[in-house]
């Protein structure tokens, strides 16, 4: 007789009602069902109709709901009663907290509101915070960006008008041969794991190139360990391939780009390296139809390549022929350049080949009819299916915006940028670098700033300088140290305000950015200068406000402490005028909303700032009674007006026959639409306008009903980037606006208007015999910046981080399994736990980045092993050069953005006795939530 048959619910209910919202996991903003069972969050997944993820979730995002259940969270306003340093608070009211940032606040703004230094971190609002900073009348506002990847993004805007990631993305559907750059493996993890999918699914190639081999490269059917900062010196000998065998586009570069362009010659002109302009100051070309002289946008005008023009003695060349001088030259051919990058001259030839043969054997011809600006009708779009895509791999060195325009060079190079097959721009990119503002900064006391803080410079002219050239901002953006610095530069505001240069600051208000450990280069020094005092015993930064949802490393270190709410608890907004959720072929937005309320006393910062901006009486933020305009961040995202027709959301406006998208008025319902939509909204580009955005009438019309911009704009990429010639010709002496002259020859070397390649700064001063290995940290797919490491899902998964030794240097320094290594550098030393890796460059040690945690931060226990196995080579990067006996501070940054080189540390290894836990290892601080349990669980719908 059989055993009876169990009765299993195979289909158990999960939950009693699904809300849709936007992940918050990472800065991919995947669509989530929010599974809620008895009013508690029971399970999240992918959202089948979002259009970022279609279904697909991570381990992040999955682990949410442990998120959301930290017991680091933040539980109520808190004022420091202990030294700063020692995470002894008291919980006080909102009233009160709100009470002392207003009188510390109001006295700044109303006598001198540069003194307010305000900078946030990954919080996904920026069009929002900036527009209170800007209220306030600070110029020190800027967010995370100049520690991450600005090189990446001001390169590619002003070179072709966007870059990678939430700019661009590859042509995923048609592309044959994807070369795959550095890229954090938490950074649009999604996206790029479904189109890596895709393209190995049909059996085309994917090449990596990065020193370390994991996550994206180690699925890769060809891997380049390349050498840390060098790979524009590769990228660059892949060009000198590409023109020597004839290998590029010449159409595509004559009719879109500035190759076409004339450059005035004459070097005792104050024009020399510029651009010959007509009276309307447009680029002048050689007309192929004429042989004469016309604008670049000429109807019906055919740009001539190889055409010269004089004028008395001096003549014109066109850019493509600075190009092929340039990179035609012996110091780019693959021999050259070999024993630099790692990378043997054989296979450098190789991918050169692999690149010219996919894109001009296997272009890709759409039957699709399309009109350039020029009114020429085109019966086809014609593609090259080669696609790049890259990030802070290559941006964190201090040659990485040059870097970063050598690969948008290649890539246009051989006609791959808006084509199909190749990359291709994201709504509302692309746009210019001169359809961006310019940075303001001129300071009114009581008044707003007069203007927006961050934006693209065209000269000297627009930079925020004094008149004896002293920088106006506080982390020194935008002046002659970093001129370019789009982002700003986050990672050097602590020690300018610290050092008074260029002057002192009262009060530093941060959100989520945690300065005082993984996000600061130089972490021993950061907490000093957080907690250092003058000779009246006063702290040397005055006042620290500081707002996050967890109780991380930088809340002990804050005087007034603002407590945030997690994701699933508030309203944000993914907004077209920040950074948002678009793919190539559809603009979208998309919002969070409080799937869940609180239970503790915490209000969402954007909320926040609406309540402090009323206080403190900002413009926007009250009426013309001086009443509180929005009661909280909902109220804003509805019903702000940023210019007519134009609001933080784009889907359900309300238009004159009813709803509209794009453009057009408030409407009070429009949260529940997105809500109703499952959290986002999304508009398709007409096929007619999928490629060739930058000179596709169709999409430049298409555009402005939108509301991207109000009129067409039109432009061709700049392969020759002016602005960068103005500032040499400054350094050279031209013009009324002059660097100083310890500053002059390091312009010339480095701000030349065509890619170049320089050897990564901490090369020249350190000894390379010394410290003669490099060392990268890099984010692994499970957690983002530090958030993850405290998930007691993900920490599964990443409770410890080893350094990675590659085989070379394990043999030569005889290391074992379980083995510690003392690593050094110039600025310091960490003592840390080792394993061998053999998928690694052979100079280069790396290890997971944000994993180690300080003791007392995070509800960790005191042993947990990101405590004590746990590290951060933080500890051996600083934000200043070694010294170079001159008496000056020199940034340990990109010297025409500003961003952080995180990525050119030079280290030196040898193997030490294991010491109890990693070195160094800082006294516990104590915590304002405490010690979370060491287990946690419950049942859905109860905790136990």
């Amino acid at each position: 007789m059989t055993a009876p048959t169990p009765k299993l619910d195979l289909s158990p209910k999960v939950s009693d009602e699904v809300r849709k919202t936007t992940c918050y996991m990472c800065a991919c903003r995947c669509g989530i069902n929010v599974h809620m069972k008895d009013g508690k969050v029971a399970y999240i997944e992918g959202n089948r109709d979002h259009p970022v993820n279609r279904g697909v979730l991570c381990a992040k995002g999955s682990a949410g709901i442990m998120q959301v259940n930290a017991p680091s969270r933040l539980r109520a306003p808190l004022k420091r009663v202990g030294p700063r340093g020692s995470g002894e608070f008291e919980e006080i009211t909102w009233d009160e907290a709100l009470d002392i940032a207003t009188s510390w606040l109001k006295p700044v703004r109303e006598t001198a509101p540069e003194k307010l230094a305000f900078f946030t971190g990954r919080d996904q609002s920026q069009s929002f915070t900036s527009f209170w900073a800007q209220g306030f009348g600070t110029p020190n506002y800027a967010a995370h960006g100049g520690f991450c990847s600005v090189n990446m993004a001001a390169a590619g805007i002003y070179t072709m008008g966007g870059a990678f990631w939430e700019f661009g993305q590859p042509d995923w559907d048609l592309t044959k041969l994807f070369v795959l750059f550095g890229v954090a493996e938490d950074h649009d993890s999604n996206p790029i794991k479904m189109g890596i999918g895709k393209v190995k699914g049909r059996g085309d190639k994917v090449i990596g190139v990065n020193p370390i081999r994991t996550g994206y490269n180690a699925v890769a059917d060809d891997w380049f360990g390349i050498t840390p900062g060098t790979d524009g010196l590769l990228i660059l000998a892949l060009v000198h391939c590409l023109l020597k065998a004839g290998r590029v586009d010449l159409t595509y570069l004559a009719r879109f780009t500035n190759a076409s362009c004339l450059v005035n010659e004459d070097p005792n002109s104050p024009q020399n390296g510029l651009l010959l302009r007509d009276e309307d100051g447009k680029p002048q070309v050689i007309d192929r139809n004429t042989g004469k002289l016309a604008p670049w946008d000429g109807a019906g005008v055919e740009p001539d390549l190889s055409a010269t023009h004089t004028v008395g003695d001096v003549t014109h060349r066109p850019v493509f022929h600075h190009i092929a001088e340039r990179y035609l030259a012996d110091d780019y051919a693959p021999e050259a350049v070999a024993e630099r990058t790692g990378i043997s001259a054989q296979r450098i030839r190789a991918l050169a080949a692999e690149i010219a043969r996919t894109a001009f054997e296997e272009e890709i011809v759409l039957d699709r009819e399309w009109t350039d600006f020029r009114g020429v009708t085109h019966k086809t779009m014609v593609g090259r299916p080669v696609s790049f895509h890259a990030m802070r791999g290559i941006s964190a060195h201090s040659n990485g915006f040059q870097t970063c325009r050598s690969l948008h060079l290649l890539q246009i190079l051989i006609g791959a940028v808006e084509t199909p097959g190749g990359m291709r721009f994201k709504p509302p990119y692309p746009k210019p670098a001169t359809a961006h503002p310019k940075p303001h900064c001129k300071v009114t006391p009581g008044q707003p700033l007069d203007g927006p803080h961050l934006g693209f410079v065209h000269g000297p002219d627009d930079l925020c300088i004094d008149e004896d050239g002293t920088p106006k901002r506080i982390d020194k953006a935008f002046s002659w140290e970093n001129p370019m610095s789009s982002h700003g530069l986050m990672h050097m505001v602590i020690s300018n305000a610290h050092a008074g240069d260029p002057y002192k600051i009262d009060t530093l208000f941060m959100y989520m950015a945690n300065m005082s450990w993984n996000s600061s280069m130089n972490t021993s020094g950061t907490m000093k200068m957080l907690t250092d005092t003058d000779e009246n015993g006063d702290y040397v930064i005055p006042r620290i406000i500081y707002s996050d949802a967890y109780s991380s490393e930088m809340v002990a270190y804050a005087d007034l402490v603002l407590p945030d709410t997690t994701y699933l608890e508030r309203h944000d907004c993914i907004s077209l005028l920040d950074r948002p959720i678009c793919e190539a072929d559809a603009v979208a937005d998309a919002i969070r909303w409080p799937v869940i309320e609180p239970d503790r006393d915490v209000r969402g910062f954007q909320s926040v700032l609406c309540d402090l901006g009323a206080r403190l009486g900002l413009p926007g933020f009250v009426n013309e009674d001086g009443s509180q305009k929005y009661q909280d961040y909902a109220d804003y995202i509805t019903n702000h007006i940023r210019r007519p027709g134009i609001g933080p959301l784009a889907g359900w406006r309300t238009g004159e026959d009813g709803l509209s998208n794009g453009r057009g008025t408030a409407n009070p319902d429009q949260l529940q639409a997105y809500i109703d939509n499952g959290g986002f909204w999304m508009s398709h580009v007409p096929d007619e306008a999928a490629y060739y955005k930058p000179f596709n009438r169709a999409y430049q019309d298409w555009a402005v009903q939108m509301g991207f911009y109000d009129s067409p704009q039109p432009y061709i990429f700049q392969l020759y980037v002016e602005p960068m010639r103005r500032f040499q010709l400054a350094a050279e002496g031209e013009g009324r606006v002059q660097p100083p002259d310890h500053l002059r020859g390091r312009i010339i070397a480095t701000m030349d208007p065509l890619p170049v390649w320089y050897p990564p700064f901490e090369d020249g001063h350190v000894d390379p015999e010394e410290y003669d290995v490099h060392a990268l940290t890099q984010r692994p797919m499970a957690m983002y910046h530090s958030w993850g490491t405290q998930n007691a899902w993900l920490r599964q998964i990443h409770g410890r981080n080893p350094l990675y030794v590659p085989t070379k240097i394990w043999k030569d320094k005889g290391f074992r399994p379980g083995d510690w290594a003392r690593v050094t550098s110039a600025h310091g030393e960490i003592t840390v736990p080792v394993m061998e890796m053999q998928a690694l460059n052979d100079n280069t040690v790396w290890t997971w980045n944000a994993i180690g945690k300080r003791k007392g931060a995070w509800a960790l226990q005191n042993d947990a092993p990101e405590a004590t196995k746990g590290f951060l080579l933080n500890h051996l990067i600083h934000e200043l050069l070694p010294p170079k006996g001159d008496g000056l501070r020199w940034a340990n940054s990109d010297p025409i953005t500003g961003q952080a080189a995180w990525f050119d540390l030079r280290v030196k290894i040898e193997r030490a006795a294991a010491p109890a836990e990693a070195q160094p290892a800082y006294p516990p601080i104590q915590s304002p939530v405490g010690q979370g349990p060491a287990n946690l669980a419950w049942k859905v719908g109860e905790e136990s």
